[in-house]
């Protein structure tokens, strides 16, 4: 077994219990996964009325899955062990139980669980016993959830196309880029702060979140941006911008977090980036091999959300529908994303038919869905970094990707940002868009966290203050 780095910090554990893991493991998984028996229940009554052999099976077989979550749920319950993952003939098995074999005694309850480790088994679990079967193998128990809240972003999905359209139209834009203040840094400095708030629509985390708060969180005018950029604990933006300055027809990765309109926002700026700046002419995106995190993009949903733009009849039923011309600026924006797939422009890592848990290319595709933090990515997945090694910038979205780069450990919130990044420092040019949902941070300037502790006491987990952050590479 790969030696793995050591934190000089403890790992965030249920143990604390006024730490998000323990929230989680009481409140926040208690929901997630009675949702997702509701969906396979829904899948079984269908089946009910259905006489043919193959529905038949489907539905005992959809029985069984609904058991195996109810089972897992109860062990939660009680702290029971975790247990090996079962040979299912895809990915990161061995991985995880290499690892979870050795964990002793309290180690392998689940209130005493490294939790990083915890969350991302949980997910490899869940998919394990889709995976076992025959007709489920293809089913995102998460899909219904990911489509309806696309749905329900309609009003900022438009906002933003036409927003976009009115860029990509000018011929002006890139004109004295280079001066401060130009209309460029402006408008990146504006589809940046679009993408990083966009991270707010995470359906792992809407169980306590009302409409009313998504709507605001998704606003996109620049009053509202310029408000938003308050609540930015860390803001390396200026860094990131005068880094960009000395690229020229560059290659962006984005690791993306949730579909829907997270997704949106991302290529909202990667279109952006392509065809208003001088700065990038490629865009990797990289996605996940199955169902993660209940909301996290999957093969399927890279194409579907475009193509999602181009259905007419798919906003019609949104509370803010399209308006008359509205439906034409959608389609103008997914036509332009099309044809940055077929020229390449736009490139998923993985092939874009790639099926649930593929595991043909386990280390560049598979590699998001293991439990390893990204200080081990160096040592555990060094294919992978070759390859990220030939991005100009690496945009690391979300909060779990966060915690990933840094361990999920308690830092000091002082610690620098680049020391908590481990080996991965100085590996890639990175930056890391994150709004707060989880308890480890690092990189923020002296005081912060105590006067947030007096004036918002949620600061870390309520999704409503962010970082971002940037590190660039060390020439070798």
């Amino acid at each position: 077994m790969v030696q793995l780095y050591e934190c000089p910090y403890p790992r965030v554990s249920p143990q604390d219990k006024h730490s998000f893991a323990y929230v989680t493991l009481i409140k926040r998984w208690p929901t997630i996964l009675p949702g997702v028996i509701n969906t396979v229940s829904n899948v079984n009554h269908e089946l009910h009325s259905q006489s043919s052999p193959e529905a038949q099976d489907k539905l005992t077989e959809g029985k069984a899955i609904i058991s195996k979550i109810s089972a897992l749920k109860h062990d939660m319950g009680r702290n029971g062990q975790l247990v090996d993952i079962e040979n299912d003939g895809q990915g990161n098995v061995d991985c995880y139980n290499r690892e979870l074999a050795t964990f002793t005694g309290d180690q392998r309850g689940w209130s005493h669980v490294n939790w990083l480790f915890a969350e991302c088994y949980l997910y490899r679990r869940l998919r394990n016993f889709f995976a076992l079967t025959k007709h489920w193998r293809d089913f995102d128990p998460f899909f219904p959830s990911k489509a309806e809240t696309y749905k329900s972003s309609s009003a900022a999905i438009i906002h933003l196309a036409k927003a976009l359209n009115t860029l990509v139209r000018r011929t002006d834009l890139s004109q004295d880029f280079e001066r401060e203040g130009s209309a460029l840094e402006i408008a990146f400095l504006e589809m940046v702060q679009a993408d990083l708030w966009g991270n707010a629509t995470d359906l792992s985390l809407l169980v306590d979140l009302k409409y009313e708060d998504l709507q605001k969180l998704q606003a996109v005018g620049a009053a509202a941006q310029a408000e938003q950029a308050k609540y930015i604990l860390r803001n390396d933006l200026p860094k990131v911008w005068e880094y960009l300055k000395t690229v020229k027809d560059g290659r962006l990765d984005i690791v993306m977090d949730n579909a829907g309109f997270e997704l949106y926002t991302d290529f909202i700026l990667a279109d952006f980036l392509i065809s208003c700046t001088p700065f990038v002419k490629e865009v990797v995106f990289h996605g996940k091999a199955i169902p993660w995190f209940v909301s996290d993009v999957l093969p399927y949903d890279f194409t579907w959300a475009i193509d999602s733009l181009l259905d007419v009849s798919f906003f019609a039923s949104a509370s803010k529908p399209p308006k008359e011309g509205e439906s034409e600026e959608l389609k103008t924006l997914a036509t332009r994303w099309k044809s940055h797939l077929s020229s390449g422009k736009f490139k998923l890592s993985v092939p874009l038919d790639t099926p649930l848990g593929d595991a043909q290319n386990e280390e560049i595709g598979g590699f998001w869905t293991t439990q390893y933090s990204y200080q081990d990515l160096p040592k555990v997945a060094p294919k992978l970094l070759e390859e990220l090694q030939k991005s100009d910038l690496v945009l690391f979205k979300g909060d779990l990707n966060y915690r990933k780069l840094v361990g999920d450990a308690w830092w000091p919130t002082t610690t620098p940002f680049e020391e908590a990044l481990g080996p991965l420092k100085g590996k890639i040019t990175l930056l890391s868009l994150r709004t707060n949902k989880a308890d480890t941070i690092a990189g923020l300037p002296e005081g912060v966290a105590e006067r947030l502790n007096k004036e918002a006491p949620d600061w870390r987990t309520s999704g409503k203050y962010a970082v971002v952050s940037f590190c660039e590479k060390h020439e070798s």
